[in-house]
């Protein structure tokens, strides 16, 4: 490896996917490593789309000094979100499998209210239809019933992890925010610790997320946040639990 080769240096990159783990690598190795958002090193680039042009953009970048970087998250952070990112992934493919099914009877003339409360209702009436249609009803449903149970073992480690961290329990205490969505804000948040305002955090923790699914999550809990009454003291006794 190159940098294996190299004095301890300060090493730039921008914070996609695989960017962490490279990041554990190199600071093992001595070097200095600066995760940024590809957003922040964008208006470094002269032009073109070269590999010459983004590593000269990341150099400018990384010596900025106004430049926010992202922190690096540790092997555990990694896997409390890659929980997240299956189970968003598992509650979207239900999703699809209910409206194929819901697609399909409707060729029948069977209509089910829409809404995932309705799922029993709508595998009851896949049960009046002709014989010849059951068998690839019968076998969405029963990928339908897999995956709800997938999509509930998931929860279900989720909430045991939240469970044994003081700081997503804390988050919890705001109104609308439940077991999920604090801890994936904590699993994306922790290390930020040099913002003051929860808006700050969210900003910059949207940027470290990889999926817009987190996005998504990362921003609801920071809109409950901020809609509390409490919400700046809270942040405070959140922040605080993050040094």
């Amino acid at each position: 490896m190159f940098l294996t080769r190299l004095d301890p240096c300060l090493t730039g990159m921008e914070a996609c996917a695989a960017a962490h783990h490279r990041a554990r690598e190199l600071t093992a190795l001595g070097h200095e490593v600066r995760l940024m958002p590809a957003a922040y090193v964008k208006p470094y680039v002269k032009r073109g789309n070269t590999d010459a042009a983004d590593a000269e953009a990341i150099c400018d970048a990384v010596t900025h000094p106004t430049m926010r970087f992202v922190p690096v998250k540790s092997a555990v952070r990694q896997a409390a979100l890659l929980d997240h990112k299956a189970r968003d992934f598992l509650v979207r493919q239900r999703t699809q499998i209910v409206n194929a099914i819901r697609a399909h009877l409707g060729e029948f003339g069977i209509v089910v209210p829409k809404g995932i409360q309705n799922v029993d209702r709508l595998l009851d009436a896949a049960r009046d239809v002709h014989s010849t249609t059951r068998p690839a009803l019968d076998m969405l449903a029963g990928r339908l019933r897999d995956t709800q149970a997938r999509i509930e073992d998931v929860t279900a480690r989720i909430g045991a992890m939240q469970a044994e961290d003081a700081l997503p329990r804390r988050l919890a205490t705001v109104p609308r925010v439940g077991t999920i969505s604090s801890s994936a804000f904590t699993a994306l948040v922790r290390g930020f610790t040099s913002c003051s305002r929860v808006r700050n955090a969210t900003a910059r923790a949207c940027c470290s997320a990889v999926s817009g699914s987190t996005k998504r999550m990362v921003g609801c809990v920071a809109a409950s946040a901020m809609a509390s009454a409490s919400a700046a003291s809270f942040f405070r006794r959140f922040r605080n639990g993050l040094t």
